[in-house]
């Protein structure tokens, strides 16, 4: 990383078959290349998620803000399911 730059994940909201990207939980098995604490930034053709510093409880709700339309009903259930109302 380049001093005083900032960690930043780009990536399209849904896989090509239109499955989310965003997710509620990981599979097992999956491949992670950064991690949770040191990404600042995600960014999706929907928006950009600060997320440096922020609180389990506020993480899903910016995560959710950059996700597909499509796929935010099901993401706002697993977020209210694991951290109540987000």
């Amino acid at each position: 990383m380049s001093p005083g730059g900032k960690p930043i994940v780009v990536l399209p909201s849904t896989t090509r078959t239109g499955k989310s990207r965003i997710v509620a939980m990981l599979e097992d098995g999956s491949g992670v290349v950064t991690t949770r604490p040191h990404v600042h930034y995600i960014v999706t053709e929907f928006a950009i998620a600060e997320m440096y510093a922020k609180t389990y409880p506020h993480r899903p709700r910016n995560l959710i803000n950059i996700a597909h339309p499509i796929h935010r009903e099901e993401l706002e259930r697993a977020a209210y399911a694991r951290f109540g109302p987000v």
